[in-house]
């Protein structure tokens, strides 16, 4: 299995985890900017990065805080599923009036189920998992055996459910249906605190 090159970088007053993918020819992929733009474009200078996209896991303002300033720094597309638009969209729904911040974002390209989209030589497949936001995704990358599973599945527990467009019979759904199904071995990267793998999170459901 071939090594996933990856940077971290733990972002913001929620401390929400942000990815950063890349590969030989240092183009990046930055999953979840949450906060801290200068953070993150610190990193990609120093590291001599360039990044090619974003990708969105829910539209929660502690996911999108950099993405708008990233977008227009380097001219990249921003993804996210089809049905977080309306959050994206919405300061009352992306949570971002409620710490005074009145945040909206307009992705580039919304992404359906099931979807495979090439980025950077890496391979995501998009699994819609709904229940923490209506149109919460995670992003499965085959071929390292890794997924970026956002707010939906944590190491020990999972993303609330009591925020706008969320319910817990539908991430409990989603967990059980689309996730703990996969393979026991793949490693999971959440939107916060540490990583975890599916095995270890069979237990809890």
């Amino acid at each position: 299995m071939p090594e996933l090159n990856m940077k971290q970088l733990v972002l913001g007053p929620l401390r929400t985890n942000c990815y950063i993918l890349y590969n030989e020819k240092k183009e990046a992929v930055v999953i979840d900017p949450g906060d801290e733009y200068s953070r993150i474009k610190d990193m990609l200078l120093k590291d001599s990065l360039t990044p090619v996209a974003i990708l969105l896991t829910h539209g929660h303002f502690d996911h999108i805080g950099a993405a708008a300033k990233l977008k227009e720094t380097y001219g990249i597309n921003i993804y996210a599923y089809m049905t977080e638009k309306e959050v994206l969209e919405k300061e009352e729904l992306n949570l971002s009036v409620m710490f005074g911040m009145g945040i909206t974002l307009k992705a580039d390209i919304y992404l359906e189920d099931n979807e495979e989209v090439c980025i950077a030589g890496y391979d995501f497949k998009v699994i819609h998992t709904p229940g923490h936001t209506q149109g919460s995704c995670c992003y499965y990358l085959p071929s390292f055996e890794a997924i970026f599973s956002g707010d939906t599945l944590f190491s020990g527990t999972h993303g609330r459910s009591d925020f706008p467009t969320g319910s817990e019979t539908t991430i409990i759904k989603s967990i059980r249906e689309r996730l703990l199904v996969m393979d026991g071995d793949i490693d999971v990267f959440p939107g916060h605190e540490q990583s975890t793998t599916i095995e270890d999170e069979r237990k809890w459901y």
